[in-house]
């Protein structure tokens, strides 16, 4: 029996599925996603929690896209959201990278704060220092 030494470079690898592979459209190129960070998750997710403790919502779903996240909350799965929480970092100086819409598609308030922009959506909350 032969024992193989670390300096053995003779490893054969087989597929284990075969088929024909699709080219990416930019080999090596990253699309970027807009995503919510940590605190942003943690704003939204606050407000939610208190409304699905209230028994108002039920559901929500994230988009991450190539110019804007959206955080959607539902009253019933199969329906439309209630609420679109919009992050559109293209938007940042102009009227504000957040904005909340209704659904009917109306922008409820739009802004550079998003504590400021989520208290549509529960207007008895304070906001406390940045």
């Amino acid at each position: 029996m032969q024992s193989r030494t670390p300096n053995d470079r003779n490893v054969n690898f087989a597929l284990v599925q075969g088929g024909n592979a699709t080219a990416s459209p930019a080999p090596g190129k990253v699309t970027a996603v807009v995503a919510f960070d940590r605190k942003e998750l943690s704003l939204i997710l606050n407000v939610y929690g208190r409304k699905v403790s209230q028994g108002e919502w039920r559901d929500y779903a994230m988009d991450f896209l190539r110019e804007r996240a959206m955080f959607s909350i539902y009253a019933r799965v199969s329906e439309r959201p209630l609420y679109i929480v919009e992050k559109t970092p293209k938007l940042r100086n102009r009227q504000g990278q957040y904005a909340v819409t209704n659904q009917e598609g109306r922008i409820l308030k739009r802004g550079h704060d998003l504590a400021l922009v989520l208290r549509v959506l529960d207007p008895q909350l304070a906001v406390v220092g940045s």
